[in-house]
């Protein structure tokens, strides 16, 4: 059965407004994972006593949602490729299945492929810029940045073809965090690792969930997601155990007094990780039934990465500073 279009989706007149349609193709509501990210890193740097350089904390801040940007793009690309999106009938728009750019006609694959290689290109150069900046350690922070959101879905490696798209997701936005501290500290630091654990493993969280919608798509394009892996059944399970160890490193790291205290706040944002588990756990089988779900996983991460951020940045920092 062909896929049919949600109302919401984009429709192919969108042509008409060029700009519009490459500045949407970005799925610009999904980058504020990444500014979050980056906060917390200018949180970590600030609250290690660094006096933060506010022309390359934005430059920062602006050129890894670039990057985010161009990932993005570059998904719908390769996933257009594989058949995983044209295969998705069960999607729900906007948070699964894709931007629907390629599938409903505004943009080409070809065209989509470019605007993510394009977008990803224009990171170089600042890239090169803040490690002038800062110190050469930046260079490998950003590669494995871009490696990791490049071989998420593109061939050979595939990496949430093959189950590893969580680890990956969570690898990809704690180097968001470190680099936004290597920026302003110059050097390497655990700090920033220990720090945005919690919050790269609620992103991750996201990109979970999002998998069960998709999971019978997914499946018939041969992309094998942790939750086709293991099944609706065992992998609802495995996502409230990713959810509860974000939860425990926030507490054990501030209980061991590696982070201020206030930083315990952000753990408040576990009430909305437990709603969403709570609708999954009852309609893990069912993908139209998962909005509030996904609605909520992704408010739970945001939030998080709000207040962590602000009281990293502000909170008093235990013992000497790190």
């Amino acid at each position: 059965m062909p896929p049919s279009n949600h109302p919401a989706e984009p429709a192919p007149g969108l042509r008409a407004r060029p700009l519009l349609a490459l500045l949407l193709a970005t799925r610009p509501a999904f980058l504020g994972v990444t500014l979050f990210a980056c906060l917390i890193g200018l949180a970590t740097a600030h609250g290690s006593g660094v006096l933060l350089d506010v022309p390359k904390a934005v430059l920062t801040v602006f050129f890894a949602l670039v990057a985010h940007a161009g990932i993005n793009v570059l998904n719908d690309y390769y996933d257009a490729r594989s058949g995983a999106d044209a295969a998705n009938t069960e999607r729900l728009f906007p948070f699964t299945g894709g931007s629907r750019f390629i599938q409903n006609g505004v943009l080409s694959e070809a065209e989509t492929g470019r605007l993510g290689y394009a977008l990803l290109a224009l990171v170089v150069p600042a890239g090169l810029w803040l490690t002038l900046q800062s110190a050469p350690g930046l260079i490998l922070i950003g590669l494995a940045g871009l490696f990791l959101g490049w071989a998420y879905t593109a061939p050979p490696f595939a990496l949430v073809s093959r189950g590893l798209g969580e680890a990956a997701v969570a690898a990809g936005w704690l180097t968001v965090v470190a680099g936004a501290d290597f920026v302003q500290r110059g050097s390497f630091s655990s700090t920033p690792l220990v720090a945005g654990l919690s919050y790269a493993l609620l992103v991750a969280a996201i990109l979970f969930i999002n998998e069960f919608p998709d999971r019978r798509g997914d499946e018939a394009a041969g992309k094998r997601t942790l939750v086709v892996r293991l099944g609706p059944d065992n992998a609802k399970w495995a996502l409230l155990g990713l959810v509860l160890v974000a939860y425990a490193w926030l507490v054990l790291m501030v209980g061991r007094d590696r982070l201020p205290q206030g930083a315990g706040a952000a753990a408040m944002t576990l009430v909305f990780s437990f709603r969403a588990a709570r609708n999954l756990m009852a309609h893990a089988h069912e993908p139209a039934e998962l909005a509030p779900a996904l609605k909520l996983t992704i408010l739970a991460a945001n939030l998080h990465g709000l207040l962590l951020a602000a009281t990293l940045a502000f909170g008093r920092w235990p013992g000497p500073t790190p």
